[in-house]
């Protein structure tokens, strides 16, 4: 049996995971919303692991909801990165921009103690991974 067209094929022991760097703002004033983790005492972006038959765009909007308290609204596909995570595993996520509505207040939740809208620019030092880093890269190549 062949796999469904578009599947992703991974090894057994790769984690897939998938989130959302929700965006407002336009041109040089963009901003990024960064969620503070504090069992890991991290900076990062809204993203987890998939459910069991969850797809990742699924995922990503259930993680940015669970973890922002706020439905998110897909936009462009920022792609993925690729990692060892802390236990050793090779991890995948896939990266969603995504807006919500303006009025709406950020509820940090479920594994976060801090959800903040950060500028593009103060983001990069406020970051603890480079591979996210490298998403912040990507949003500044808007189409």
């Amino acid at each position: 049996m062949s796999p469904s067209k578009g599947a992703v094929k991974t090894a057994p022991n790769v984690v897939r995971a998938a989130g959302g760097l929700i965006l407002r703002g336009r041109d040089r004033a963009v901003e990024v919303v960064l969620i503070h983790r504090p069992a890991y005492d991290d900076w990062s972006f809204a993203k987890g692991k998939l459910h069991a038959g969850e797809s990742e765009m699924q995922a990503a909007l259930r993680e940015v909801e669970e973890e922002v308290g706020v439905r998110g609204v897909p936009g462009r596909e920022l792609g993925t990165v690729s990692y060892i995570d802390r236990r050793r595993r090779p991890k995948i996520v896939r990266y969603w921009e995504m807006t919500i509505d303006d009025d709406v207040a950020l509820r940090p939740g479920n594994e976060v103690d801090d959800a903040r809208w950060v500028s593009t620019e103060d983001a990069s030092g406020l970051l603890t991974y480079d591979h996210d880093r490298s998403m912040l890269d990507r949003i500044s190549e808007r189409p």
